[in-house]
């Protein structure tokens, strides 16, 4: 067994009943680390170029992290990846709770299935040992009462930890994801419709194993001088301050680059819904289905969004594991269950101002709603926005959506519409995988308002406002996601400081500066894909990178739990070696990496006229071309395979 990592993955084969043990040698940890680096591995090498994401070929992974269970901190996530029903291509979703530690103390880096169960079954393992038991006493229940349910049957010194599908996946809506932690969501990229194809209800694990570190003193040193950084809490804003804070930056004509320690105070003291207004304002979070701007939502209306305002019904704070910041929080009285997770900024701005929506109870509501139904609050939110527009240019009538009257801030029928695309019922069943199935379905040029990047709906920022998540939306092999990189995230991860060669931002700049496609822009979004990669190899949590590398220092845990000697530039290569192989992946399975290019409107073409983000258009083209070359790939394709030769 190496330290750090397990040195072996579980093989589940649903068709037959049958387990694999599969030992790992070295040199794949040493190329990929664990987490997202092996599952790309596993799955560019067992998933067949022409497997359907919903058949018996595909393969469905949990993995956890290299860093897991080292006494690091931040290191706590785990990841599901599989061939993406959504887009095609690679896909992976990001988690955070307690499941992570659970994969590795039953001996295994990864636990992984293939092929398809004739009836709905759950995986348990109890003390290393793996059984397949039946499910269909809880096909069809929802995922937090599933997660309960199984807790109570399986409890005897300890509790088990559960990740599971709720009705979504079941009825494989392309938008669904895998719960744990009684609601906490891996949304993206539809792999809750692939665990309910394969009639996988649910993973319990219960296992006491030991995880093993090379210098766990090194790594208490370290963590202790992190721990100061995450702890210094000055006095900060109220949520009127930092709304109007946006309203002034807004009108800056420079800005400020960003250091990560500001989103760290915000983070402790509300979670992410700090940034419910202060978006809007500044011009981040898109409105009224990316055609919209801060003056069609404004402050008498999304005061009602104010992070003070949702705090009041906040009766706990709660941390994933290892993790010494604690932003989620447990919110009463506003659900029929009596409590839920508080929602995070992406599901209120995807449920208010992309639909212009101001009902508070009702983001409330929704957002248990389809924690427990296990679908993705951002696709949902977007393919309402998607379908309202529709609706207003005459594409559907109220005959096609059932008699909903889907007008924009249309409280009742929004709460109605996901109801239906829970159930998968009437105009519902059209609209539960998405807003390109959707577009495809409805035909009548309907695509113009499907806004979405490779066929996943984008995340709440608006890439007018930070050209950087445009880029990273386009290019990354799992398209539109907020995790990855953007000009601002250069900025707080301060790579800089630990990898040689890496330009530092300038202290202050015109905001117009933004725009100009660079050499240096190219360099520094590079270096995001390469550094996340690192991060969700090892587990680790990007609001704990935000802090800044010299602060959070990953290269330096990773080092003292495995015995290695690299340096954070070698680490970078080991990023820039799973970006390719997942760029190869969806080459593999026949992806054109130039048809992720997101909805035109998404990149100001044509720009706004109005608002925080007028006049502004992201040079997209020339942007991901420019990013292509820095890894090496063929820049007017995005085809790897010349560095894929060298690296693979």
């Amino acid at each position: 067994m190496g330290t750090g990592y397990m040195g072996k993955i579980l093989m589940v084969n649903l068709s037959d009943g049958s387990f694999e043990e599969l030992q790992i040698p070295d040199a794949v940890y040493e190329k990929y680390l664990s987490g997202a680096g092996l599952g790309g591995f596993i799955l560019y090498n067992y998933v067949p170029a022409d497997a359907d994401p919903l058949g018996p070929d595909n393969i469905l992974g949990f993995v956890s992290g290299l860093l897991t269970g080292t006494g690091s901190l931040f290191t706590g996530r785990w990841m599901v990846c599989g061939k993406s029903p959504l887009t095609g291509g690679y896909g992976e979703a990001n988690c955070g709770g307690n499941f992570s530690p659970a994969i590795k103390r039953c001996g295994y880096d990864g636990i992984f299935f293939t092929g398809i169960s004739e009836r709905p079954v759950y995986l348990y393992i109890k003390n290393g040992k793996a059984e397949l038991r039946d499910a269909s006493h809880i096909w069809g229940t929802d995922a937090i009462e599933t997660e309960k349910l199984l807790i109570d049957q399986h409890t005897d010194r300890r509790k088990p930890k559960v990740a599971c599908i709720g009705p979504a996946g079941e009825k494989r809506s392309l938008i669904s994801g895998v719960s744990n932690d009684l609601g906490r969501m891996a949304a993206r990229s539809g792999l809750g419709a692939v665990m309910g194809s394969k009639r996988l209800k649910a993973v319990v694990l219960d296992s006491a194993g030991k995880i093993e570190a090379k210098n766990r003193p090194e790594i208490r040193t370290l963590s202790e001088k992190c721990n100061k950084w995450v702890q210094f809490q000055p006095w900060f804003l109220s949520g009127k301050g930092v709304r109007i804070l946006g309203a002034l930056l807004r009108m800056l004509p420079v800005q400020t680059a960003m250091d990560g320690m500001l989103l760290k105070f915000i983070l402790r003291k509300w979670g992410t819904i700090a940034l419910n207004q202060y978006s809007i304002e500044i011009g981040d979070a898109p409105v009224k289905n990316w055609g919209g701007s801060n003056l069609d939502f404004q402050k008498e209306t999304s005061d009602t969004l104010n992070p003070d305002e949702i705090l009041k019904s906040e009766t706990a704070k709660y941390h994933c594991y290892s993790c010494p910041l604690g932003c989620g929080g447990i919110c009463k009285g506003k659900f029929p269950s009596g409590e839920s997770h508080k929602p995070e900024y992406e599901t209120v701005i995807a449920l208010s101002a992309m639909t212009l929506n101001n009902d508070l109870d009702s983001i409330f509501y929704l957002n248990d709603r389809l924690n427990r139904a296990g679908m993705d609050t951002i696709s949902a939110g977007s393919t309402v926005a998607f379908a309202i527009e529709c609706f207003e240019n005459g594409i559907l009538s109220k005959e096609d959506t059932d008699g909903l009257e889907l007008t924009w801030g249309n409280t009742g029928a929004i709460v109605k519409l996901i109801e239906k695309m829970i159930a998968r019922e009437g105009i519902g069943d059209i609209l539960a995988d998405g807003v390109k199935k959707a577009a495809e379905r409805i035909g009548k040029n309907s695509s113009q308002y499907a806004m979405h990047a490779g066929g996943q709906e984008l995340p709440m920022h608006d890439s007018r406002f930070d050209p950087g998540f445009a880029l990273h939306y386009a290019v990354e092999p799992t398209p539109g996601r907020h995790t990855i990189g953007s000009q601002l995230y250069y900025e707080m991860y301060r790579l800089w400081t630990r990898v040689k060669g890496l330009p530092r931002p300038w202290l202050m700049y015109l905001k117009t500066s933004k725009y100009k496609a660079t050499e240096k822009k190219a360099i520094e979004a590079a270096a995001c894909s390469k550094f996340m990669n690192v991060l969700n190899g090892a587990g680790g949590c990007k609001f704990g990178a935000f802090i800044g590398a010299d602060r959070m220092p990953i290269f330096e845990w990773l080092n003292a739990a495995t015995g290695w000697n690299k340096t954070p530039n070698e680490y970078m290569e080991i990023g820039k070696r799973i970006q390719t192989l997942k760029q190869s992946f969806n080459i593999k399975h026949g992806i054109d990496p130039k048809s992720f290019r997101p909805n035109p409107r998404t990149v100001g073409q044509p720009p706004m006229t109005q608002g925080a983000n007028e006049y502004r258009t992201v040079n997209i083209d020339r942007m991901m071309t420019d990013y292509w070359e820095q890894f090496g790939w063929d820049p007017g394709t995005g085809n790897p395979a010349g560095a894929a030769r060298d690296i693979l």
